[in-house]
């Protein structure tokens, strides 16, 4: 499974990077991006872990998008208190190997890429009722029979 990853330097910049602000939806660079998960810090600058998780939860544009919070500091107040508000799991660092698997299994599989040379259907309202190739339009990736 092969995955990019996006960093912010702070909540500030990842509400930036998944389209969004604390007041209203803004057009970003990166809403292009497909975010599987976030992975945030309990202590940043600006605003901490708890104040990002909750502006993720409250945006109905990304709130399907799991999030997981780590920490150095054992606080099972603020442990619980993400956890109730929607966390997906609150990990303690340093990470070990049985946290990046499970960070794995909150991740959605990806849809199956299509087989090559199998025909795909096209919305007949596309095609032009004259039918000749010059006027076909030309849509990258599916094939006009």
């Amino acid at each position: 499974m092969s995955r990019s990853v996006t960093s912010a330097d702070s909540g500030k910049m990842a509400l930036e990077v998944l389209g969004i602000s604390q007041d209203k939806v803004e057009k970003s660079s990166y809403n292009d991006q497909k975010i599987d998960i976030i992975l945030t810090d309990y202590c940043m600058p600006e605003m901490n872990g708890y104040d990002l998780l909750m502006a993720v939860k409250g945006n109905s544009n990304v709130k399907s998008i799991p999030v997981v919070i780590i920490s150095s500091e054992y606080d099972p107040q603020r442990i619980s208190r993400c956890l109730a508000n929607g966390a997906e799991d609150f990990l303690r660092k340093p990470l070990q190997h049985k946290d990046l698997q499970k960070l794995r299994s909150y991740v959605k599989p990806s849809a199956p890429v299509p087989k090559t040379g199998t025909k795909r259907k096209v919305i007949l309202e596309l095609i032009p009722e004259s039918g000749t190739a010059e006027t076909r339009p030309r849509i990258a990736g599916v094939a006009v029979a």
